[in-house]
């Protein structure tokens, strides 16, 4: 009887620093980000708190390459992957462990700032319409199949139709 596991990691936040682009000796890309994700509460005395907590983010091949083009430091991103923990010997013998979030998915939720030293017209800028073109196009498309379904089905359905 084998039993069901699921290690998925979701986090909208921003980023903490700019992304650090690096190749293996094999030739795959590897980027690695931070993000730093925000929770605020209000205790029962009435005092709000908040709290932030840093992520270090992994990222390979294209998926890799598609981060050190489109992020930089301060931009609200989405990533979705697994956590993967890694344990290893320190030289003087001490054991040292890091937990980061290799990820499968990315998504810049917000648009590139104007007055930032980012010229618009470099060549980093043109990927990021395509990435976010291609992912918005399903959810477009299923908008726009659901909504003369819904629009056909509910002129055809009569409430006095239905039994309850």
């Amino acid at each position: 009887m084998s039993s069901r596991s699921l290690n998925k990691v979701t986090l909208i936040g921003n980023l903490t620093r700019d992304p650090e682009l690096r190749y293996t000796p094999t030739g795959a890309a590897v980027c690695t980000i931070g993000v730093a994700t925000n929770r605020s509460w209000v205790t029962d005395s009435g005092e709000k708190k908040e709290e932030t907590e840093f992520h270090r983010v992994v990222a390979w091949n294209k998926l890799a390459e598609l981060c050190s083009q489109l992020l930089s430091k301060g931009r609200k991103v989405y990533v979705e992957g697994r956590l993967r923990t890694s344990t290893w010997q320190t030289a003087d013998g001490g054991q040292r462990s890091s937990t980061e979030i290799v990820i499968e998915d990315m998504i810049v939720l917000d648009a590139r700032r104007q007055g930032t030293d980012e010229v618009p017209d470099q060549a980093p800028q043109a990927p990021k319409p395509v990435q976010n073109k291609k992912q918005e196009e399903p959810k477009e498309s299923v908008k726009k199949e659901e909504e003369p379904q819904k629009n056909g089905n509910s002129e055809e359905v009569n409430p006095d139709d239905i039994p309850f």
